[in-house]
């Protein structure tokens, strides 16, 4: 099981003060408000005091924003009015109310679009895309922060320490889509720049980044090293809400790493945090949600459930984080469950489906990939542009008046020669990546061609180890039947008869192995419908023999194998159920189908005679079941007593299937 915490890169954060050193700085910026004579100046302060009380004293805060509001477009002070409204979402955004805050942004876009302030349109597309990625609009989200690292690339490449963020914030939404390399790529980059600032706060937010990229890669060691640099960094900037919430991050290692009683200790230890630092919503759903499934793991599903209502209490207040509740409802429903409470377990099973589904679809995917390569692509002109420019700034200085044509020249010369050069490389690289889809599609055609001989080598062993078999038994008797041509009519009766059921159990066994060689793939439903057909043939033979089939509910209908895995399955329960018939006289003989522990189990059970394992050798037809469920990368085992019966048990991947109906 993987437990994911996203880390969220904030956009804005007062790092490195205690809140008494935060109120003493808000006391004196408060003095300064009161008594400047600088309007431009006042404004500023306004709003940086104003940011303070929205986490503070949210009533205070929007009497302060409103009220610098009116002075600036009194005074027609833009700048101001523009970071005001800005901050008027960021308030609306801390209560919670999305929609006014995402109108408040949009009007501080246009306002600095209206006005060229770049960098207030730069700080407002990351909030809006800020509130896009809350609600798990992910596509929306990741647009508004590539045009703000976009704008920052353009307009202000000297102020990296925005550039970080936007680069930590795309990171972020390629961790939520499950894009690690990628993500990766994007938070080292953040790295290196928060590195050379010296940004402590910063820096424990990308090392806890690459700690969940890492986790999510299995790459644990690097995952620990990463999230106790996070930790460290935190501690040294005296931001505790991060040092609280990094635990749990590392806690979800510990977890994977099967040492639950670390795990729960860091979980734990993330929720305890001095009331100061005030409460972090998604970050207690996460740490709620883990905690009960280390309790559930470790079979302490009451204790689990007490973390679960708190998870539950923090969605009642604030319904836009559930589509980052997923593992709470999976884990609070397999709780319930352990306790017997499978009415509350189903529903809660239901609403953990129902998250999955309406996160991501492939079509977003290649949405998003769009939006990448648009980027870079503009990138990569902006930096041709400039390379341009530069040559011909060179080429005007070198030259003089009386050299002038034969600097625009020399300029001409310059620039055809990169343009071949630029379309020669584009050109090999082209070639290239034809060369390399053609060695791919090369490669899929012998795989198939594998796959197919695979497949017509395994049938015609089939039909000759079965059919071939009772043909010659048939060939043979007809043969017997010559020489006792002159016997009485009623041994000849019975040999007739013989022979006739013979012959129809080869038709059966040759449309079996047709009903397999028809079929690309063979779903549990086609499975159901073949061995209940079996049964009822069986029934007809053996009328006194009681039989039962089962199949788990768990196990979809339209869950799909390949024809050999489901042949395979197949034949495994034909042959047991014909030695129970055969050799172990059974009464009453049990088939299930079941889904335990993410594994299929097939069983066959008999109250047949049984027969001592240590003092019996084992015939081909155990052997080939064993080896049937061999080639299904599964085990099968007989557990068996003399007179008391026989279980024949396989128990397969749950992998193995091909895929479901649904999602193809």
């Amino acid at each position: 099981m993987k437990l994911n915490c996203i880390l969220i890169s904030f956009s804005f954060l007062f790092v490195g003060f205690s809140y008494a050193q935060q109120a003493r700085h808000i006391d004196s910026l408060e003095n300064v408000i009161k008594t400047t004579t600088n309007d431009s100046i006042k404004l500023r302060l306004v709003n940086q005091v104003a940011f303070y009380y929205i986490f503070n004293d949210i009533q205070k805060a929007i009497e302060m924003i409103d009220s610098g509001l009116d002075e600036a477009n009194e005074k027609e002070l833009w700048f101001s009015y523009n970071e005001l409204t800005n901050t008027k979402g960021n308030f609306y955004n801390a209560k919670g109310v999305k929609d006014s805050a995402k109108i408040y942004y949009e009007k501080s876009i246009n306002l600095s679009r209206k006005y060229n302030f770049v960098t207030i349109e730069q700080m407002t597309l990351n909030n809006l895309g800020l509130i896009y990625w809350s609600s798990g609009s992910f596509q929306e989200a990741l647009d508004h922060f590539y045009k703000a690292l976009d704008s920052n690339t353009r307009h202000t490449p000297e102020n990296e320490e925005n550039k970080a963020t936007y680069l930590s914030n795309i990171g972020l939404i390629y961790q939520e889509l499950r894009q690690y390399e990628k993500a990766i790529d994007n938070h080292k980059q953040a790295l290196t720049i928060r590195e050379k600032l010296n940004l402590e706060s910063a820096l424990a937010i990308s090392n806890a980044n690459l700690g969940v990229c890492y986790k999510n890669l299995n790459d644990y060691q690097n995952s620990i090293y990463h999230y106790n640099r996070g930790i460290a960094y935190a501690k040294s900037a005296n931001n505790l809400r991060l040092y609280h919430a990094i635990h749990d991050n590392l806690a979800n290692v510990y977890f994977e790493l099967e040492d639950y009683p670390k795990a729960i200790e860091l979980y734990k230890k993330s929720l305890d945090r001095p009331a100061t630092v005030g409460g972090n919503p998604k970050s207690d759903l996460s740490s709620y949600s883990n905690l009960v499934a280390a309790f559930k793991t470790i079979n302490q599903p009451h204790e689990a459930l007490n973390y679960a209502q708190k998870g539950f209490d923090i969605l009642e207040k604030d319904p836009s984080l559930k589509n980052f509740a997923a593992t709470l409802y999976k884990n609070a429903a397999e709780s319930h469950y352990m306790i017997g409470d499978i009415n509350k377990g189903s529903e809660l099973l239901a609403g953990y489906i129902a998250i999955n589904d309406s996160i991501f679809t492939k079509n977003n995917a290649e949405a998003l990939a769009n939006y990448e390569v648009q980027f870079q692509t503009q990138e990569k002109e902006i930096q041709l542009a400039e390379t341009r420019a530069a040559l011909a700034e060179n080429e005007l200085k070198i030259g003089r008046k009386n050299m002038l044509i034969y600097g625009i020249t020399a300029l001409a010369l310059v620039l055809i020669v990169l343009g071949y050069l630029l379309y020669n490389q584009q050109k090999l690289k082209n070639n290239q990546l034809l060369k390399e889809a053609e060695l791919r599609e090369a490669l899929n055609q012998i795989a198939i061609q594998n796959e197919l001989q695979e497949q017509r080598l395994r049938i015609s062993r089939d039909l000759h180890d079965n059919i071939g078999a009772q043909l010659t038994f048939i060939i043979s008797s007809i043969e017997n039947l010559k020489y006792g041509i002159k016997s009485e009519n009623g041994q000849m009766s019975n040999k007739l008869d013989h022979i006739s059921s013979f012959t129809s159990n080869t038709i059966f066994e040759l449309r079996d192995t047709i009903w397999a060689m028809n079929k690309p793939e063979i779903t549990i439903e086609d499975l159901k419908l073949r061995i209940i057909n079996f049964i009822d043939k069986a029934r007809e033979i053996a009328a006194n023999v009681n039989f039962e089939f089962i199949v788990d509910k768990q196990l979809s209908d339209e869950q799909a194998f390949s024809s050999i895995q489901g042949m395979n399955m197949y034949r495994i329960i034909q042959e047991a159920v014909h030695n129970a018939l055969k050799y172990a006289e059974a009464k009453n003989i049990e088939v299930s189908l079941g889904l335990k522990d993410e594994n299929i189990i097939i069983s066959i059970k008999d109250d047949g005679k049984g027969f001592d394992q240590n003092n019996t050798e084992l015939g081909n037809g155990l052997n080939n079941m064993k080896k049937r469920a061999g080639d299904l990368k599964g085990k099968l085992t007989i557990k068996t007593e003399t007179e008391k019966g026989t279980i024949i048990k396989v128990v397969l991947p749950a992998n193995l299937a091909v895929e479901t109906k649904a999602a193809s």
